[in-house]
C-alpha cells in the first residue's frame, strides 16, 4: 500500500515530536549526521528555538520548519536556517523514526517542501550541507536537482562536529524549470 505524504508549517503540538526526536535518537544515529552529542540544547532550549518560530513573519524568520506527515502521522521535519530573506537559506532533513527511512519517503517530501522554501521565504539559492559521510542526503539532494558546489572541512551548524561536507545548491530558477519538465511526484 502507498503512503500518503504531506506536509504542513510548524505548529506549537508539533515541537514535543522534534524535541524528542533530538533528545532520544541512538547516539550512533546522530553522530552519522554529524551531531556532536555534547553540544546538544537541553529540552528546555529546543523548546524556545521552536516556539519563536511560531509568532515571527517570515521576514524576520531565523529558522522555519515544516513537519512531514506519513500517512497523516508526523513523521520527520525539514527545516531551513542561516536565512536571508528574498536570497537564500540552509536546507536540513529528518525522518524521526528508523522504519521510515531507506523507502523513498524522504526524498518525495523533500520535493514537496522545497517550494514552500522558495516561496515563502522569497528564496533565489536554497542551500543544503551535509556531512559527507552521510549518505542518505547526499544521494537524494542531486536527484532533485541540486548541484554540488564543493567539498570541505567546517563546522556547519552549532550542534555539530568539525566535519567534511558537501555544499549543495539549487537555485529558484533552476527548480521552476526542473518542475516543468517532469510529471507530478517524480521531483
Amino acid at each position: 500500500m502507498e503512503q500518503r505524504l504531506s506536509l504542513r508549517e510548524l505548529s506549537e503540538t508539533d515541537i514535543p515530536f522534534i524535541t524528542d526526536y533530538w533528545l532520544n535518537s541512538e547516539p550512533d544515529f546522530m553522530r552519522g549526521m554529524g551531531v556532536a552529542l555534547e553540544k546538544l540544547p537541553s529540552r528546555a532550549q529546543w523548546e524556545q528555538m521552536l516556539e519563536a518560530q511560531l509568532s515571527q513573519p517570515y521576514e524576520e524568520k531565523q529558522s522555519y520548519c515544516l513537519v512531514w506527515l506519513i500517512d497523516g502521522r508526523p513523521s520527520g521535519h525539514c527545516n531551513v536556517n542561516k536565512i536571508v530573506y528574498g536570497e537564500e537559506a540552509y536546507m536540513h532533513l529528518h525522518l524521526w523514526q528508523q522504519e521510515t527511512r531507506k523507502k523513498g519517503a524522504g526524498r518525495e517530501l523533500v520535493r514537496l517542501s522545497i517550494p514552500h522554501f522558495f516561496e515563502k521565504l522569497r528564496l533565489k539559492k536554497l542551500y543544503c550541507e551535509p556531512y559527507a559521510l552521510n549518505p542518505a542526503p547526499n544521494k537524494t539532494l542531486p536527484l532533485l536537482g541540486f548541484r554540488l558546489v564543493r567539498t570541505y572541512v567546517t563546522t556547519p551548524g552549532f550542534i555539530c562536529f568539525e566535519q567534511p561536507v558537501c555544499l549543495w545548491e539549487l537555485t529558484s530558477g533552476q527548480w521552476s524549470a526542473r518542475q516543468h519538465l517532469l510529471p507530478p511526484g517524480k521531483g
